[in-house]
């Protein structure tokens, strides 16, 4: 049995169709609603694309959030209502901070006629209640930019906060730390008790924690104050996700709040065509049902 002093609680994701391709959806779930200040993680692909077919997420609304865009491969051309036009690239940071609201699309790159492939994580992390409504922002810290080391047989990239005498570039708006790990078959991977909360997520290969195995698509949550020590059953990459809570978030949509009230505004807002909008594109998703 897993020492529950050590991992807490395993979540198993659910499918989504995105139309282009699937995804698999880890937070929120039924068990957990957020790790930190993470409410969101989704594990896109891999995907393989033919010719003249990608992504392709029509412009929609947020509030209350961050979003982290993290490839693997591929590449995702961002565009929002601030003016923001970015290609995500692998191995790069896009940081979208919705604050007040913003608006985005996310399509196929430069590479939609040729075959294609993408595989990453979007995730989103709840803004602090004082931070909720600021005005909106994005970032691109390129790959090249963020903190990478070697250590027992890993290859650890710090995507944010700080771990391990090493610390992102990448802005944060409470504690939070997100790392992307690849482990070489009997690589081990300590993780010390440092934050509030956190967890592992088995992206591809196999992992053993405490005598127990994780497959692809587990996310292994740690127990309060516990330190983690990863051992790779084959070459795996894991991502280590954390911080510490903001506190319970109403989520709608792509909306996301401390208060019900605010996210009903938000409703009533994209109805009635009352955030700007990405320029030059006159698509949008409606708000659903």
């Amino acid at each position: 049995m897993t020492n529950p002093q050590s991992v807490d609680l395993v979540l198993r994701p659910r499918e989504r169709d995105l139309g282009e391709f699937t995804v698999r959806r880890v937070l929120p779930a039924a068990r957990r609603r957020a790790i930190g200040p993470f409410v969101f993680f989704d594990h896109m692909g891999p995907a393989v694309f033919p010719p003249g077919k990608g992504i392709a997420v029509r412009p929609h609304p947020h509030i209350g959030i961050a979003t982290i865009t993290y490839l693997f491969e591929g590449q995702i051309m961002h565009r929002d209502s601030l003016g923001v036009t970015q290609a995500i690239e692998a191995g790069a940071v896009n940081l979208m901070t919705a604050g007040r609201g913003i608006v985005h699309s996310e399509r196929a790159g430069d590479d939609l006629d040729a075959t294609s492939s993408l595989h990453g994580i979007q995730s989103w992390i709840a803004l602090p209640n004082d931070k909720e409504e600021i005005e909106p922002a994005f970032e691109h810290i390129p790959a090249s930019e963020l903190p990478e080391f070697e250590q027992g047989g890993c290859t650890i990239r710090v995507i944010m906060g700080e771990c391990l005498g090493r610390k992102s570039p990448v802005p944060t708006y409470s504690e939070t730390l997100y790392l992307d790990v690849v482990m070489q078959v009997e690589g081990t991977l300590a993780l010390p008790d440092e934050w509030a909360e956190f967890a592992v997520y088995v992206v591809e290969g196999s992992v053993m924690i405490d005598g127990e195995h994780y497959e692809s698509g587990a996310m292994a949550i740690a127990g309060g104050n516990s330190a983690l020590a990863i051992t790779a059953n084959a070459d795996s990459r894991v991502m280590v996700i954390g911080g510490d809570s903001v506190g319970e978030r109403h989520i709608y949509w792509n909306f996301v709040h401390s208060s019900e009230a605010r996210i009903e505004q938000a409703k009533d807002d994209w109805r009635e065509g009352r955030f700007e909008m990405v320029p030059g594109d006159g698509e949008f998703i409606p708000l659903p049902d």
